[in-house]
């Protein structure tokens, strides 16, 4: 990484607390960035902000408005007024087929991992506007590209965040603010005890280099995407299967 590449940048990452969230903002903290964890789980949140250096921990829930106005107001007043949003924040839900996933658990997905994303990046897109700069990474899946099996919510609502991301990307395309977001295959997580080894398994299958992901090579492809680097990419769709997708 470039030594200070993310010098005098504030950045907010959802889910943040663990998994793609921890090592995405680990990365940019390591290039000089200041950091807001938004995470549900604030005990977990500021254990991991305390490892980071320039870093708080706020809790929040990204499915309300209202708390998400709170979260960005104390990152502001905090910190500084975010430069760069990773919207990681993420659930699985059930391993299910259509017809038998609860209606309940479909829209927690839902809500969680689109509704959110949404309430996310549309908080802080307007200040990064005025100021002329920004960068917003929103964490999607191959799910979302190629629709997994027993896993139709997850599907729905990844796909769903590369509508929206595509859709801002091109509404914000000449402000400064760019847009994009990272479609990976499975990627070794916490998140696997919320799936069946079956569905793992099959998941597994259909990567070509026979591994799953590691949680750093997400981080070094969203901290290019959240840097100053990146210039002429918005309203993008960047994989990291290890061969799996297929367009």
């Amino acid at each position: 990484m470039q030594a200070g590449l993310f010098k005098g940048k504030t950045a907010i990452v959802t889910g943040g607390a663990r998994g793609i969230g921890l090592a995405c903002a680990a990365r940019i903290a390591a290039g000089g960035g200041r950091l807001a964890l938004w995470d549900r789980d604030i005990d977990r949140a500021k254990q991991s902000a305390a490892s980071l250096g320039d870093a708080i921990a706020v809790e929040v829930d990204v499915t309300s408005e209202d708390s998400i106005a709170k979260a960005l107001a104390t990152t502001e007043l905090q910190l500084a007024a975010p430069d760069i949003l990773v919207a990681s924040a993420g659930i699985t839900g059930p391993n299910t087929t259509v017809v038998q996933y609860p209606v309940d658990a479909w829209r927690q997905v839902i809500e969680i991992n689109l509704t959110g994303v949404f309430l996310s990046n549309r908080a802080v897109a307007a200040g990064m506007v005025k100021r002329g700069w920004g960068r917003i990474v929103n964490i999607a899946s191959v799910a979302g590209k190629e629709g997994n099996p027993n896993a139709s919510a997850y599907s729905a609502s990844k796909a769903g965040v590369i509508g929206l991301t595509k859709s801002l990307g091109k509404e914000l395309a000449t402000s400064g603010v760019l847009v994009n977001c990272v479609a990976p295959a499975v990627v070794k997580t916490e998140m696997f005890s919320q799936m069946t080894e079956q569905h793992i398994n099959y998941m597994l299958s259909k990567i070509p280099m026979n591994r799953f992901g590691e949680v750093e090579e997400v981080a070094e492809l969203v901290s290019w995407l959240a840097s100053p680097l990146c210039t002429f990419s918005t309203a993008s769709v960047f994989d990291l299967s290890g061969g799996r997708a297929t367009y």
